[in-house]
């Protein structure tokens, strides 16, 4: 015997609440296989669901959006002050710059490798490190180190750290669509569970096919169990 389920994704309730009011519109009132006050209900709570679910899933693309231009930022950042550390390692080995000015930028003299930046927490320390370095070492009478100019570097930077905070705006922003629209599920079941016994209670003097029929019409949806076959 095929079994019927409740919906188990938020577009699947909504054209379950939809379907049932849709056939009450078409249908006269003595004749309707659910409640007066349940269609009240429903029409009251589809709309609060509705928009539930657009701002979530607006608030998701937006997320998405953003997170797809803030990892294209996180690269060039990378790129920019691992480049700028290397010029600047190379500048000390043509001895053009001292190598007891890497102190400035918190590198260590010794060390002419470029120290991890696979993390958002590195880049934001490493970027702003180079930057004031670069800054106290030409307030100290140093030539500026060129191709990348650290004018060049901080734009980036300074973009990548406003996206950083950006990106978390979008992740709380969804968060809470989501703790929103999760907070109605529990009703929006429970309407429809409603709805569905309501209606099957209604047909249950027709013989169990055309039940069926009748009750799909409502927007149940009946499943056959695995391996159970199917008629013709």
């Amino acid at each position: 015997m095929p079994y019927r389920r409740l919906p188990n994704t938020d577009q699947a309730r909504i054209r379950a609440m939809q379907t049932a009011l849709e056939l009450c519109r078409q249908t006269n009132v003595p004749d309707l296989a659910f409640s007066i006050k349940t269609k009240n209900e429903t029409e009251v709570f589809l709309p609060v669901f509705e928009g539930a679910h657009h701002d979530y899933v607006v608030s998701l693309g937006n997320q998405v959006a953003a997170s797809k231009k803030y990892q294209l930022q996180i690269k060039t950042v990378r790129l920019y002050i691992s480049h700028f550390i290397q010029v600047l390692n190379f500048s000390v080995i043509r001895n053009e710059i001292k190598k007891e000015s890497k102190r400035m930028y918190s590198l260590d003299p010794s060390n002419f490798s470029v120290p991890d930046l696979s993390t958002e927490t590195a880049l934001l320390k490493w970027g702003e490190r180079i930057i004031n370095g670069e800054q106290e070492r030409i307030k100290n009478g140093g030539a500026p180190i060129y191709n990348p100019a650290i004018a060049k570097v901080r734009v980036h930077y300074d973009i990548f750290k406003d996206s950083g905070i950006s990106q978390k705006t979008y992740q709380k922003t969804t968060n809470r669509t989501l703790d929103q629209l999760t907070s109605l599920r529990k009703a929006a079941d429970d309407i429809i569970l409603d709805i569905w016994n309501q209606v099957e209670e209604f047909f249950k003097v027709y013989p169990e096919e055309q039940k069926r029929l009748l009750c799909q019409g409502y927007g149940l949806r009946y499943y056959y169990r695995k391996n159970e076959k199917v008629d013709d």
